[in-house]
C-alpha cells in the first residue's frame, strides 16, 4: 500500500512493516516476525528494487512481531541495523525481554491473537544503538524520539520534513479508533509518551497495527486528550 510516492506499508501474514524509498535506497522500520522475510522481499520486488537495495534496518522496539524477521534481512547485504541501547541487548539475545504488565483484558486478547504462538525473533545483530534526539539519514532528517512504556527502549522516528511520523506499538488505529497501545510494560509510561508525540507534527501517523493515521497530529491530539 503506497501511502505517499516514498512511503509504502507492507502488510504481513502478521502485522507489517513500512518502506521508505527515495534515491534508490530503502530504509525498513520493523520487519515483522521471524517469517516474514520473503513478505518483505517479495513487497521490495513489486516496487522494482531488490533486497540488496535496502541500506538500514529501524526497529523500533524488540518485540518478536517487530523485530522478528531482522536477522533474515541483516543477512540480505550491507544494511545497518537500528534500535534504542535499551532494546539492542535483547534484540541481540543477550538477555530476556521481560514480559508485558498484562491487564486481564489484554491477557485474554493476547490469547485471541495468537500472538503468544508467535515464533521467537533469532537473535539478530544491531549496528547502531541510538538515544532520543538520534538522526537518521533519511526523509530529510528522521529524528528518534524515545518513548518509553510499551517496552524500556521503544521509539517513534519523526520525518518533520515529510509529515510522517512512524510510531512503533505506542499508537494503535483499531476499528477506525486512535489509542494507546496494548500489551504494555508500563502502561502509565506508554501514555506519558502517547501524549509527547501527540505534540509532534505529523500528517501520517505510521502504526504498528492497524491503517496509518492521516491528520494524525489532530486525531493523535483528540486521543491523548482522552487519557487525562
Amino acid at each position: 500500500m503506497e501511502i505517499r510516492r516514498e512511503l509504502h506499508l507492507v502488510r504481513l501474514a502478521f502485522g507489517q512493516a513500512y518502506l521508505w524509498h527515495e534515491a534508490g535506497a530503502l530504509t525498513l522500520v520493523d520487519t515483522g516476525i521471524a517469517t516474514s522475510g520473503d513478505e518483505i522481499a517479495e513487497a521490495i520486488g513489486r516496487l522494482g528494487l531488490r533486497t540488496q537495495d535496502v541500506r538500514r534496518v529501524v526497529l523500533t522496539h524488540y518485540h518478536e512481531d517487530h523485530c522478528g524477521g531482522a536477522a533474515a534481512v541483516a543477512a540480505w547485504g550491507e544494511a545497518e541495523v537500528l534500535a534504542h541501547r535499551a532494546e539492542a541487548p535483547v534484540i541481540r539475545g543477550e538477555v530476556p525481554a521481560p514480559p508485558p504488565a498484562f491487564t486481564e483484558e489484554e491477557r485474554a486478547l493476547h490469547r485471541s491473537l495468537g500472538a503468544h504462538l508467535l515464533p521467537p525473533a533469532p537473535p539478530c545483530r544491531v549496528d547502531r544503538e541510538l538515544e532520543d534526539g538520534d538522526l537518521i539519514a533519511f526523509g530529510g532528517g528522521a529524528r528518534v524520539v524515545a518513548t518509553p512504556g510499551h517496552t524500556p527502549g521503544s521509539i517513534a522516528v519523526h520525518l518533520p520534513r515529510a509529515g510522517v511520523l512512524f510510531t512503533g506499538d505506542t499508537v494503535a488505529h483499531v476499528g477506525g479508533q486512535v489509542m494507546p497501545g496494548v500489551f504494555n510494560l508500563d502502561r502509565e509510561e506508554l501514555l506519558r509518551s502517547f501524549r509527547r508525540l501527540a505534540e509532534l507534527d505529523a500528517q501520517v501517523a505510521c502504526v504498528g497495527h492497524g491503517d496509518p493515521i492521516t491528520d494524525a497530529r489532530a486525531a493523535l491530539q483528540k486521543a491523548a486528550q482522552a487519557t487525562l
